[in-house]
């Protein structure tokens, strides 16, 4: 049989099975820890196969649901497949999938937002009680029962260690080219034993190349042949242009003032259209030599990468486009000694964060004029998608940046508010906010001079005279003038947009 190609232990051998035999072995109200990271490396014909047996046990008037755990948003085939069927109790660490979103905002499904970085050690530290199943996306598994990794890691290392029962879709999409990429790090230890990580450089390997998988601990291996969830990025619109530029202007002022070194400090770039922009400003700006310590590897990154801009990138997934995952696979050999992929636990570990100095460029609904973010809720109460791994880097960054166009909705919401809604980055963690509008740099300013800064700078004309008249104002209703607030004002805007659709009087 051609899988034996990739299941090269042959005491596995007989766990071989369908999607759907494997599926059956997964119990009602289960943990379950599923491999993939934005839709790299997940697994796609278990999740599906389980959907399809809840829906059928719900036509019989049964219920069925699980625990979902992953690394952080993963592929329809899973998410999708199984908030359809409302087949998750509990969600977490993140997830980005419309129909997740939905029952999560409509009260059905129960969503834990976490930091990534925390997520791998609160299950080793037993916070969310036993995993019960991992199922997890491979490239091939080794005489010994090792695993080549696929395209993403993530907590796939803990979910392998952590789960009484182990589920393995093999892939053989995914290119045994990949072995090799990967650093698979076993020296975290529980506190009080804890020792320092022994990485200094983005490029360093500290670890394994393979996954350890006890090969008792497997019950079902169903072989696969599919490509990764792969989103088409969009070419960079005027606005995503500006705010790239706004951010190559501020780091040649940086290295001129001797703040930054001439290939500036290791990247960390979040997902995203406004992102892969940065990326290719930074690709055809002055900056030689860069490194990269981040989550995921962009098409933006790629690029860089092909040019020789970028040295080296360390991450946890591949994030690319069809055509950027055409460019990977075809060129895997160039790439290999270029890229290598990380436990997330490592990839967000905030005191590699800070020992590194990375520079952290993040994405943002809205900020107010004090400073504080907000990354995750629409009007206070909504979720979008969850803070991911903003906060590991935010609040450990050399530069911590967040971005944003000014406007949203064509213009009926401002990205800038008097207060934001909800508080996922708070004014001591954000340094930079840029929009298209300019770049405010809040280092070393109080309250009033950060409000001043980011209204001259980063707000849309339509409401900076808005704002302008609300902070005036502030100043003088306000019972404290240190963070001068109008309380009956401070979510008006939010109340108005909620009511009419706009944000404007």
């Amino acid at each position: 049989m051609p899988e034996f190609d990739r299941i090269q232990c042959t005491a596995l051998h007989s766990k071989i099975m369908t999607a759907e035999q494997a599926a059956e072995l997964i119990p009602e109200g289960a943990n379950v820890g599923m491999s993939g990271f934005t839709g790299s490396g997940s697994p796609n014909a278990v999740p599906q196969a389980l959907a399809n047996r809840i829906e059928k046990l719900y036509e019989q008037g049964k219920s069925f649901k699980i625990d979902l755990w992953t690394g952080a948003s993963t592929a329809p085939e899973i998410d999708g497949a199984l908030a359809k069927v409302n087949g998750i109790h509990t969600r977490l660490p993140y997830q980005s999938d419309p129909i997740g979103r939905k029952r999560i905002n409509e009260g059905s499904m129960q969503y834990i937002d976490m930091h990534l970085s925390h997520v791998a050690q609160y299950v080793w530290f037993g916070f969310f009680g036993k995993l019960d199943v991992a199922v997890i996306e491979v490239a091939g598994i080794l005489p010994d029962g090792s695993l080549i990794p696929s395209t993403s890691v993530g907590n796939n290392k803990t979910w392998l260690d952590q789960a009484d029962l182990v589920i393995l879709e093999v892939n053989e999409y995914a290119p045994l080219a990949l072995a090799g990429m990967h650093d698979i790090y076993y020296g975290t230890q529980l506190p009080p034993h804890r020792v320092p990580i022994p990485l200094t450089k983005t490029s360093d390997r500290i670890g394994e190349q393979y996954l350890r998988c006890d090969p008792n601990k497997v019950i079902a291996i169903v072989p696969t042949n599919k490509s990764d969830r792969n989103s088409a990025f969009k070419a960079p619109d005027d606005s995503s242009k500006r705010i790239a530029g706004h951010l190559i202007e501020f780091f040649k002022h940086e290295v001129k003032l001797g703040r930054l070194p001439k290939d500036l400090l290791p990247l960390q770039s979040g997902v995203g259209n406004i992102a892969n922009a940065v990326l290719a400003g930074l690709n055809d700006g002055p900056f030689e030599n860069l490194t990269s310590f981040t989550e995921v590897l962009q098409d933006g990154m790629l690029a860089m990468l092909r040019s020789g801009k970028l040295a080296n990138a360390s991450c946890t997934a591949l994030s690319l486009s069809p055509e950027g995952e055409h460019e990977f696979m075809k060129n895997i050999d160039f790439y290999r000694d270029k890229v290598v992929l990380r436990p997330q636990e490592i990839s967000n570990h905030p005191e590699l964060i800070r020992r590194l100095g990375v520079i952290a460029m993040n994405a943002m609904i809205e900020a107010d004029i004090y400073g504080n973010v907000n990354s995750t809720h629409v009007n206070g109460s909504a979720i979008m998608n969850g803070i991911g791994g903003s906060g590991d880097f935010a609040r450990n960054a050399y530069l911590s940046i967040f971005m944003a166009n000014s406007i949203a909705k064509n213009g009926d919401v401002s990205c800038i508010v008097p207060s934001v809604s909800h508080v996922d980055h708070t004014e001591h963690d954000v340094q930079i906010i840029v929009t298209d509008q300019g770049l405010a740099d809040l280092r070393g300013l109080s309250p009033k001079e950060r409000a001043r800064s980011i209204i001259a700078n980063c707000v849309h004309p339509d409401y900076k005279p808005l704002l302008q008249d609300y902070y005036e104002r502030a100043l003088f209703q306000s019972v404290g003038k240190h963070t001068p607030t109008i309380l009956s004002e401070a979510l008006s805007w939010h109340d108005r947009a909620q009511r009419t659709g706009s944000m404007k009087p």
